[in-house]
């Protein structure tokens, strides 16, 4: 039924239970757990102004691309812990929604699964939510756990 099942995980609670329902329909449909991490791109300027660790040289881009690099590893650890098989992680860079849409269209995914609230609750409030964004702009059926 769904050879490719695209989770889009940001480390919060919704994105975990969204990351076991799909194991668990992995496990039934059979195919391949697609899991995305994507972190937002910091213009320099955005950089320059950051207070994140000013003691450590690392550019703030370099910051995020580590922490969604942590978050894509501890969803695959718990995919595995699910029982899901055939399981990848990937970690892209800019605009959520978007990104996750054009990862799903270019992976061929046939199915892609997002949890309700993600990490940026108060940005949702004010803009819309990424779940709300990806349900509009995807042509593939989407899930929201």
């Amino acid at each position: 039924m769904f050879e490719r099942i695209l989770v889009a995980v940001d480390g919060s609670e919704g994105s975990k239970k969204a990351l076991r329902v799909a194991s668990k329909l992995q496990q039934t449909c059979g195919g391949e757990l697609l899991l995305l991490t994507v972190f937002r791109h910091h213009s320099l300027l955005e950089a320059s102004m950051s207070m994140v660790r000013p003691d450590d040289p690392e550019s703030l881009d370099d910051s995020m691309r580590n922490y969604a690099r942590e978050v894509a590893e501890e969803a695959k650890a718990i995919a595995a812990e699910c029982g899901a098989e055939k399981v990848r992680a990937f970690v892209k860079a800019g605009q959520p929604a978007r990104t996750i849409v054009k990862f799903g269209e270019e992976h061929k995914a046939d199915l892609i699964i997002v949890g309700s609230r993600g990490q940026g609750d108060m940005q949702g409030f004010l803009l819309g939510s990424v779940s709300h964004k990806v349900t509009s702009l995807a042509a593939m059926p989407v899930m929201v756990v």
